[in-house]
């Protein structure tokens, strides 16, 4: 097999390390994904190919890389994962303006800066900044109500909004959560733990306390938005795909003024009992035109969770196939 030298080269020892990874752990992943052997060479990285297009996209993707890291970017496993995506799609340029951003979507407890891991997440965070309403779908693990709730925290932070909702329909309880023990808040926990999570994880659970008890974050099923006109908040309904035609009509005008709307869901993963036909499609397609509402549609290419997991996904489906 002919070897070929890529048009790339680094100029310093720790410069190679950051972008081919501890232990070329990075490129460990390159090769699986490829199918071909690389390596480096001094200040070069070789490839045992004479493929034209699969040289220039690696060369892509390292000069990309460098990039990052002249621009004293972390690099993670999950960037490379996403890059590679990127560069099988023809849209590394694109992934510049991603890892060119400036501005947090906000700060953590501990002080650490959160930013939209992918381009979907990008258009989703502009979508929330300049639409009253959104629809977020797409399989798990992309982000939808995470963004969501750290966008609402922000507005909350900035005194834009007065108030958070959050809420889902608890269709495991068929909406019927009375035969709980507990009250309101301990029944709901099992269906809005990653609600929960999430705000935990920006503001700390003392300050959620507190929040709740003023009213300030209101959590509550989705039954209870009945009759409600909700101004001056952001409401953001979690796993919509489980709510019915005649409840999604009720919650999308439940809309006030200075007020914003975030509906997440996965179309893939409804659970309604029996043959009831699920909210979240027919009222995408019904509002698709409506100027002031868009929809981000999120693929598997920009799920942030474990390689692993991705991949457990997709045999599943190739089963259910």
């Amino acid at each position: 097999m002919v070897v070929t030298k890529l048009d790339v080269s680094f100029t310093h020892f720790n410069e190679a390390q950051a972008v081919l990874g501890d232990y070329n752990r990075f490129v460990s992943i390159l090769e699986d994904h490829y199918k071909v052997s690389i390596s480096s060479q001094g200040e070069d990285i070789v490839v045992a190919s004479e493929d034209v297009e699969l040289l220039a996209r690696l060369s892509a993707i390292f000069s990309l890389l460098q990039q990052l890291v002249a621009s004293q970017l972390p690099i993670g496993e999950r960037d490379i994962r996403y890059v590679i995506s990127l560069a099988d799609q023809d849209k590394l340029e694109e992934a510049k303006l991603l890892y060119q951003q400036k501005d947090p979507i906000i700060r953590t407890l501990r002080g650490k800066q959160i930013y939209p891991k992918t381009l979907q997440q990008v258009q989703y965070l502009k979508a929330m900044q300049t639409k009253d309403m959104v629809f977020a779908i797409g399989p798990a693990g992309t982000g939808k109500t995470y963004l969501a709730v750290l966008y609402a925290l922000r507005l909350l932070k900035d005194n834009h909004i007065q108030k958070i909702i959050l809420t889902r329909p608890a269709v495991e309880a068929g909406e019927n959560l009375g035969f709980l023990p507990g009250d309101l808040r301990e029944k709901l926990a099992p269906y809005l733990q990653p609600l929960y999570d999430a705000l935990y994880d920006i503001v700390g659970k003392d300050q959620v306390e507190e929040w709740i008890d003023k009213n300030i974050v209101e959590i509550a099923p989705l039954a209870y938005m009945r009759g409600r006109t909700l101004s001056n908040a952001i409401v953001i309904l979690d796993e919509a795909q489980n709510t019915t035609e005649k409840q999604m009509k009720m919650f999308l005008t439940r809309l006030g003024f200075d007020a914003k709307m975030v509906i997440t869901g996965d179309l893939t993963q409804v659970d309604l009992p029996g043959h009831a036909k699920s909210g979240l499609g027919k009222a995408i397609a019904l509002v698709k035109h409506v100027k002031g509402i868009e929809t981000i549609q999120f693929e598997k290419s920009d799920s942030i969770r474990h390689p692993l997991v991705q991949a457990i996904l997709l045999k599943y489906e190739e089963d259910e196939q």
